[in-house]
């Protein structure tokens, strides 16, 4: 199966109690399926005794499955709390957007997206540089000595 296709017979499960395992989501998704596998993410901290991070991931057979449990399971209880499914979708590089390592502008997607060509530059800085100050609307008032209308 193709990475696109096992995307689409994935589903995101968040709001998992610590008290619930591989087995017991695995029992809480079979009626919707054949399950590929199950992922419960462990937490990154090593001082951590949470068995997983709150969510997880089960893969299906077909991704008709995937939609049917996502129809059926979101917002219902499993072990006293309330779980959001949804479709799963693909994992951003760990170099990529926020909380990446690296600055964004040194990112090649952001790179090629913001890019500004020479051209461009030089043409925007040739505009900076024309003298773009609007008519002064006093100009040809400095004969004038007295203010209001004229006597006649």
């Amino acid at each position: 199966m193709t990475d696109a296709a096992r995307l689409k017979a994935t589903v995101y499960v968040g709001g998992l109690d610590n008290a619930v395992n591989e087995r017991i989501l695995s029992d809480a998704f079979l009626p919707f399926g054949e399950i590929v596998d199950i992922s419960l993410p462990k937490p990154e901290a090593p001082s951590s005794t949470d068995p997983h991070r709150g969510f997880g991931y089960v893969e299906f057979e077909v991704p008709a499955d995937a939609k049917e449990a996502i129809d059926n399971m979101d917002q219902s209880e499993l072990f006293g709390r309330v779980i959001k499914v949804a479709a799963a979708k693909p994992q951003k590089e760990s170099n990529e957007g926020l909380g990446s390592k690296t600055a964004i502008w040194e990112q090649e997607g952001w790179l090629a997206k913001h890019a500004v060509s020479e051209e461009d530059r030089l043409a925007a800085d040739q505009a900076r540089n024309v003298d773009h100050r609007p008519d002064d609307p006093m100009q040809g008032l400095e004969g004038l000595d007295v203010a209001g209308p004229q006597p006649e």
